[in-house]
């Protein structure tokens, strides 16, 4: 429905936009293009603007680019070559990405590991990524000595990277950024032979069973998502200040991001971490008008006391994904946002949304080839018709989402072959045809006036993946660690809604081994020990016995359903996980209150 005249003029002007960067040529995947050579083009074009701010110290584009190159140098000395994977391990921060972008330069692949993860799924992200050296931050260095015979890597394969230099190099690692200063800061030739079909990036994502599966990332890929969100989605310029203080080992902080600034020459403002508190003061101090953003980070904010900071503040545009409508208004009118660019994309798939008509409430469009099917959430099956084929679900329907495979949006698949090769279906539509499978529900919505571009919603995840604390968790993953206590007989991991939070809170239901004494205490500490935060179930049921289906999964529909309702346990004990604490305690009444009333500070 056409509101205003406005109106019109703002999505024609989006529109004319969007389509020449939809339409413009990717490079082909022999083409000797590369995110190491786009670097080296945008440092040239902007040398002596700065490209990060971080704690406060400022480095320019052409400066980094330098680093790039002597570390290049030095892990090419060190036999480090292309083709070969390192496993860069450590927080936000410069040293992070001078790591990243050495290894684009000599056409190694960046690991991206997540720094909270320790023992045996840190190992497993190492051994994926068939790692021949590791970049392990100081602040995590122990996580990765404590491996031990875990990771076919002997410390003098491990680069440790000082961060607050608050400890020793450890014995038989090699403080490598201590040695740049011997090496050649020019461009290398050796970028000049890597090719946008190579692999640049490992980055791992959860899937719906076992640990977590590495997405293989090409160039060309990251090329097409950072070029479109730069120019379409963060509309980004020279003199842009971006805030970033989202992971940089997930696709969102370093695709969006980093991509951003990679091909449009804008500083990245660069956080460890987001802290709510301190947010619209490092907004106000550093002129800061783009922030990348997951749905929960604009929650907190939302429920941050109004502060004078965040008057009149300079932010205009915001781009993100995990926004849910229920607030989008909200943000928009309280900070005066003019621009809300939602997105939808994962690390593997091949198809992405992107709201760059600015609409409300909506990831947008997409460029590809998606197709909505009907989908049957309760017994967790794609529906199809009395033939066997699949059915289109219906406008405003949630259906699951299939993006089409071709030679423009290519499915890269995961380091595991058999991995890739179930997340495929084919014979979709017609005879022959190739279909990558999100796992997502999303559905068709009415924007207005777009010219009949359909715009789409997320809806939901499907299967044995829930999102926490902006991660997406495995439930096979938690409960195959939860099952190795020796007190645990078999876990039943699945997600629960906590009022007044974004995705899904984990909860276990576990049973015990005969005449087992719980010990509450033990089980805490080896969760803590053996989980990061955002894995760690919030609410733990003990049950007498599990229920499976004929072929033994694990029935979870009545356990979601009741969910940590103390009414609904019957005489099963419940205990919860409060924010800030690593002791399960019993959830009594008051405890139970303060969680459905959104006071319990989840």
């Amino acid at each position: 429905m056409i509101k205003t005249i406005k109106e019109i003029f703002a999505t024609t002007r989006d529109l004319a936009r969007v389509i020449p960067v939809t339409k413009a040529k990717l490079p082909d995947n022999d083409d000797f293009e590369s995110m190491g050579l786009i670097l080296e083009k945008t440092a040239e074009k902007y040398p002596d603007h700065t490209m990060i701010i971080f704690e406060g110290k400022e480095i320019t584009w052409s400066e980094f680019n330098k680093q790039t190159n002597a570390l290049g140098r030095a892990m090419l000395e060190r036999g480090v070559k292309q083709g070969d994977g390192v496993a860069v391990i450590m927080e936000n921060r410069i040293e992070m990405l001078v790591s990243i972008f050495a290894l684009q330069k000599i056409g190694a692949i960046a690991g991206l590991v997540n720094p909270s993860l320790v023992g045996s799924q840190l190992a497993h992200c190492i051994r994926l990524t068939k790692s021949v050296k590791c970049f392990a931050g100081e602040e995590i260095a122990n996580n990765v000595m404590e491996l031990d015979n875990q990771i076919d890597l002997a410390p003098a394969d491990i680069f440790w990277v000082a961060d607050q230099r608050s400890s020793e190099c450890p014995e038989g690692m090699e403080d490598i950024f201590s040695t740049l200063h011997r090496y050649e800061t020019s461009n290398m030739t050796n970028v000049q032979s890597v090719r946008a079909g190579d692999t640049g990036f490992y980055i791992f994502t959860s899937g719906t069973t076992g640990l977590p599966k590495a997405a293989r990332i090409g160039h060309r890929r990251l090329y097409s998502a950072g070029y479109g969100f730069s120019k379409i989605g963060v509309l980004a310029k020279p003199g842009d200040r971006m805030y970033l203080c989202l992971p940089l080992f997930h696709g969102t902080g370093f695709v969006c991001g980093v991509g951003s600034a990679l091909f449009s020459g804008a500083t990245m403002f660069l956080r460890r971490k987001f802290s709510a508190t301190h947010f619209w003061k490092d907004i106000k101090d550093h002129n800061i008008n783009i922030f990348f953003y997951v749905g929960e980070l604009c929650r907190y904010l939302i429920n941050q006391p109004e502060c004078p900071e965040e008057k009149n503040n300079s932010l205009d545009r915001i781009f993100g994904n995990g926004l849910r409508p229920d607030i989008w208004d909200e943000f928009k009118s309280r900070f005066g946002i003019d621009r809300m660019c939602e997105f939808y994309g994962s690390s593997e798939g091949n198809i992405s949304f992107l709201n760059a008509l600015n609409k409300n409430k909506t990831i947008g469009m997409c460029a590809g080839n998606a197709l909505l099917v009907k989908y049957d959430i309760e017994n967790d099956e794609i529906i199809h018709d009395t033939e066997g084929k699949f059915i289109e679900a219906e406008f405003g329907e949630p259906g699951l989402l299939l993006g089409g495979v071709d030679d423009r949006y290519q499915f890269d698949g995961y380091t595991d072959d058999d991995a890739s090769d179930k997340k495929i279906l084919r014979n979709v539509k017609e005879q022959g045809d190739t279909w990558f499978n999100t796992g997502d529900l999303l559905k068709q919505i009415d924007v207005g006036f777009a010219f009949n571009i359909p715009h789409y919603q997320f809806v939901d995840r499907i299967g044995d993946t829930y999102r926490w604390r902006s991660e997406n968790v495995s439930t096979n993953e938690v409960g195959e660690i939860l099952n190795e206590h020796s007190q645990i007989e078999i876990s039943n991991v699945y997600g629960v809604s906590v009022p007044g939070t974004e995705g899904k809170a984990g909860m276990a239901a576990v049973t015990l081994p005969k005449d087992c004494q719980f010990d509450i205490k033990s089980f805490s500490d080896y969760v803590v020990k053996n989980l990061p935060h955002f894995a760690r179930p919030v609410f733990l049921r003990i049950q007498k016995a599990h229920e499976t289906t004929g072929t033994f999964k694990l029935l979870k529909g009545d356990l979601k359903k009741q969910g940590y309702n103390p009414d609904l346990m019957g005489s099963d004990k419940l205990f919860v996980l409060m924010p800030k604490t690593e002791l399960y305690l019993e959830l009594n009444d008051e405890k139970y209150q303060s969680i459905v009333n959104a006071s319990a500070g989840f």
